[in-house]
C-alpha cells in the first residue's frame, strides 16, 4: 500500500490536517465577513469614529502576528474591505489539505529581537507607531440661523444664491434682499409689490457683481448689486420663471413654459437662444465648469444636456422617475453630473457627459431637492424633501454617507455654497436659512444657539 501511495508518512492513531497550503489571509478575511451581518457591514462602512478606528488598527495587528502580512500602516478601511473583497473572489473554502513543500522564506523586519521585552514583531511595532489620521468631525448643529419669513416652500423654484463677494441673495416674497456674510449687514436689493409681480428664482454672476431676478410674470430682471439699480428688463417666457444660470456674459433661464432662453446681457433682447425640449416645467439649470455644456432637469423626469450651439439636446437622460430639480457638475471630474429626482423617484445617479452613460445610482430615501459638490474634496451634498427634511454628505464614489444633518422642519429646498467652499446655506418651507461648516477643514465651528432675525421687512 505504501508503494502506491505518492507519499509515504507515517502517522499514529490520530489525524493532523495538513494546512501549510492554505492562504490564511484571504480565510481570516472571509470567515470575518462571514460573522457580520448585512446592517453590521454597512455601519463599517459608514462609521468614522475612533473605536472603529481601533477596530481597524486590532485587526492589522491580527494578520501581522498571525498571518505575516507585513502591515506597517492603518490601512483605510474602505480601502481595505475593496482589496479584499476582490481576493475572496478566488478562494471560498476555509481550509485546503495539501503536502507543504515550500520553506517561508526568513524575514528579519518580522523577527523578534532577543532583546525585546514585546512579544510583538517589529512590523507591528511599526504598525503601532504609524501616524493616525485625525477622525473628521462635522458638527450637527449650524452655525448661525436666520429668520427669513415669507421663504416660498415651493419645489420648483430657487430663491437663494451665494456671490463670489460673499453676499448672500434671498427672494422673500415679492423682495429680494441681501445679506452680506462679512458685515451682516442687510439690505433690499428691489420690490416686485409695486407691478403686482414675486420673486421666483435668483442667481449671481460669476463676478459676484449682477444679480438677476427670475419673476412670477415671466420677467428676468438684471439689477447691479453695488449700485442697488436695475440695469434691465428682459421679456420673453410667458410663466413663472423658476431656474437660471450665468455662462459667463450669457444668462439662461428655465420656465413653466417649457422653453429656455440663452441672451447676452450685453446684446439687444431680440438676440436670443430659444431652447425646446421639456415637455414640462424648466426647475433645474447648471452650466459645466468648462463653459460648454448646460444641464437642464424638468418636470417631465428628464435630465437634458445642450452644448453652446446647437438648438436640441446633445444628450437626454430618462431614468428618473420624478422631477429632476437637483443638477451639479463635478468641479474634480471633466463630463461627471449628477442629478436627483423627487418624491417618486428618491435617487442619486451619476452620469458620464463624454460617453452618455450612466454611472452609479442610490436611493436616499426621500425627495432630492439640492445637490453641490465641494470644491476642495471628492465629496457633495444634497438636501433633501419628503419625507425625511435631512441634509447629506457624501463621498464620492463610495457613496458613503459622511455626515447627516437634521433641524429644518420642511423640505430643504434650498441651497447654496459659501465662496470659499468650506459652508452651505440652507433654506426650508420653515422660514429659517441655517449655515453649516460641512466642507471645512481648519475652521473650528461654534454653535451658536441664538435664532437672528436680520430679514425683517424694511419699510
Amino acid at each position: 500500500i505504501a508503494t502506491c501511495s505518492p507519499v509515504s508518512v507515517k502517522s499514529g492513531d490520530r489525524f493532523i490536517p495538513t494546512r501549510a497550503g492554505s492562504n490564511w489571509s484571504i480565510n481570516f478575511h472571509y470567515a470575518n465577513e462571514n460573522c457580520r451581518s448585512p446592517n453590521q457591514n454597512h455601519k463599517a462602512k459608514d462609521a468614522s469614529s475612533d473605536s472603529s478606528k481601533d477596530a481597524v488598527a486590532y485587526a492589522a495587528l491580527l494578520r501581522n502576528e498571525l498571518l505575516g502580512a507585513g502591515i506597517e500602516t492603518v490601512p483605510d478601511p474602505h480601502t481595505d474591505d475593496r482589496r479584499h473583497a476582490v481576493l475572496s473572489q478566488d478562494s471560498h473554502s476555509l481550509f485546503r489539505y495539501t503536502v507543504h513543500t515550500k520553506r517561508v522564506p526568513f524575514d528579519s523586519d518580522n523577527e523578534v529581537s532577543p532583546y525585546s521585552l514585546s512579544p510583538l514583531s517589529n512590523k507591528s511595532h511599526k504598525l503601532l507607531r504609524s501616524p493616525r489620521k485625525p477622525a473628521r468631525k462635522i458638527s450637527k448643529i449650524p452655525f448661525k440661523v436666520l429668520d427669513a419669513p415669507e421663504l416660498q416652500d415651493d419645489f420648483y423654484l430657487n430663491l437663494v444664491d451665494w456671490s463670489a463677494g460673499n453676499l448672500l441673495s434671498v427672494g422673500l416674497g415679492a423682495c429680494v434682499y441681501l445679506w452680506s456674510a462679512c458685515t451682516s449687514q442687510v439690505t433690499r436689493l428691489c420690490d416686485l409689490s409695486v407691478d403686482g409681480d414675486s420673486v421666483t428664482s435668483v442667481c449671481w454672476n460669476e463676478r459676484g457683481s449682477l444679480v438677476a431676478v427670475g419673476t412670477h410674470k415671466g420677467y428676468v430682471q438684471i439689477w447691479d448689486a453695488a449700485g442697488g439699480r436695475k440695469l434691465t428688463s428682459l421679456e420673453g417666457h410667458s410663466a413663472r420663471v423658476g431656474a437660471l444660470a450665468w455662462n459667463g456674459e450669457q444668462l439662461s433661464s428655465g420656465s413653466r413654459d417649457r422653453v429656455i432662453l440663452q441672451r447676452d446681457v450685453r446684446t439687444p433682447p431680440s438676440a436670443e437662444r430659444r431652447l425646446q425640449g421639456h415637455r414640462q416645467e424648466v426647475c433645474g439649470l447648471k452650466w459645466s465648469p468648462d463653459h460648454q455644456h448646460l444641464a437642464s432637469g424638468g418636470n417631465d423626469n428628464k435630465l437634458l444636456v445642450w452644448n453652446s450651439s446647437s438648438l436640441l439636446p446633445v444628450q437626454q437622460y430618462s431614468d428618473h422617475l420624478a422631477a429632476v430639480k437637483a443638477i451639479a457638475w463635478s468641479p474634480h471630474q471633466h463630463g461627471l453630473l449628477a442629478s436627483g429626482g423627487g418624491t417618486a423617484d428618491r435617487c442619486l445617479r451619476f452620469w458620464n457627459t463624454l460617453t452618455g452613460q450612466a454611472l452609479q445610482s442610490t436611493d436616499t430615501g426621500s425627495q432630492v431637492c439640492n445637490l453641490a459638490w465641494s470644491k476642495h474634496a471628492n465629496e457633495l451634498v444634497s438636501t433633501h424633501g419628503y419625507s425625511q427634511n435631512q441634509i447629506l454628505v457624501w463621498k464620492y464614489p463610495s457613496l458613503t454617507q459622511v455626515a447627516k444633518l437634521t433641524g429644518h422642519s420642511y423640505r430643504v429646498l434650498y441651497l447654496a455654497v459659501s465662496p470659499d467652499g468650506e459652508a452651505i446655506v440652507t433654506g426650508a418651507g420653515d422660514e429659517t436659512l441655517r449655515f453649516w461648516n460641512v466642507f471645512s477643514k481648519t475652521r473650528c465651528t461654534k454653535e451658536s444657539k441664538s435664532v437672528l432675525n436680520l430679514f425683517t421687512r424694511i419699510r
